[in-house]
């Protein structure tokens, strides 16, 4: 029999290189797998291992507009052979959804913007007379990177934009408008989880736009896969007890394992979460700045669930 291992589930090379030398350094066995295309015997048992899911809600940036489904396919016949999966497929259903994420965190008590779903471009701005509240933001149903992220002071911007060339379709179709949460001091808020258990918040500066993510800044005309150094990000005090439980919870009943929850406060002190992100990213600068690596906990969260088979 082979050694058990730890399978990393990805579509992107780049986004596996940090965990990866932490693997290296931790000494943990590992195998890439690449899902950007493949197959699979659904009557053939997999190998023995912890198997990773770090499917991308964004993969059709990157020419895999399929990835995440066959992913899905992968991770059911994984489960189905009863083997272990972090970020199995409660995590990718809300990865590639975010009306799905926000009707969760809605179950677990967890407030949310409001939002209003529409299929059909024809249809956006009698949907946006429905919500009737501006400003407005739009957004992808299925997205990453900020993708379809603007914001709207009127409905005439809105129109506007909405019957001009610049509109982006989301992949799946689906718009989403939603109120928008003016931060109280102009900061978002990354919050990280492991094991379902809170790592670390990175805040996060809205002043140039809002298609931020730590691993790159996600512009629209120029998108570096990887951001080594930026102001914008910094690992800040640790979140409020009861925060972090109700996040935990919420994280616990949506069986995710590993995650970003985004957040933000307004000036009534009211906060929303507006982001749950199960292919989470980490940023260098405001890592090395802190003295903390999520990946090395990462790697020893695995290496713990694989010495456990």
């Amino acid at each position: 029999m082979s050694q058990p291992k730890v399978f990393v589930l990805h579509e992107n090379l780049e986004w596996t290189e940090h965990l990866t030398k932490w693997l290296d350094i931790k000494g943990v066995p590992y195998e890439l797998w690449d899902l950007a295309s493949g197959s699979i015997n659904i009557d053939s048992s997999p190998p023995i291992g912890v198997f990773y899911n770090r499917m991308s809600a964004s993969s059709h940036t990157r020419g895999h507009r399929y990835a995440p489904e066959f992913t899905q396919q992968v991770i059911k016949w994984l489960e189905f052979y009863q083997r272990p999966v972090i970020n199995g497929t409660g995590a990718i259903d809300l990865e590639i959804s975010k009306v799905k994420q926000y009707l969760a965190l809605q179950q677990a008590n967890i407030q949310t913007p409001k939002t209003v779903a529409v299929l059909g471009q024809e249809r956006i701005i009698s949907a946006a007379q429905e919500l009737n509240c501006y400003p407005l933001i739009t957004k992808h149903n299925r997205a990453g990177k900020g993708l379809g992220v603007h914001l709207f002071a009127s409905q005439a911007e809105l129109a506007a934009y909405v019957n001009s060339p610049l509109f982006e379709p989301s992949v799946d179709g689906i718009t989403l408008l939603q109120q928008y949460i003016k931060p109280i001091d102009g900061k978002i808020r990354r919050s990280e989880f492991i094991n379902q258990k809170f790592l670390y918040t990175v805040s996060i500066d809205t002043t140039d736009g809002f298609q931020l993510c730590p691993a790159d800044e996600c512009t629209i005309e120029d998108r570096p896969e990887q951001l080594e150094s930026s102001t914008k990000f910094e690992i800040t005090q640790p979140l409020p007890s009861n925060q972090q439980q109700s996040y935990q919870t919420f994280l616990n009943q949506a069986n995710i394992d590993v995650a970003a929850i985004e957040w933000v406060e307004d000036s009534n002190h009211q906060i929303y979460v507006y982001d749950v992100n199960t292919n989470t990213n980490y940023n260098s600068s405001a890592e090395e700045a802190a003295g903390m690596f999520a990946h090395e906990y990462l790697a020893e969260y695995l290496h713990e669930k694989l010495k456990a088979i």
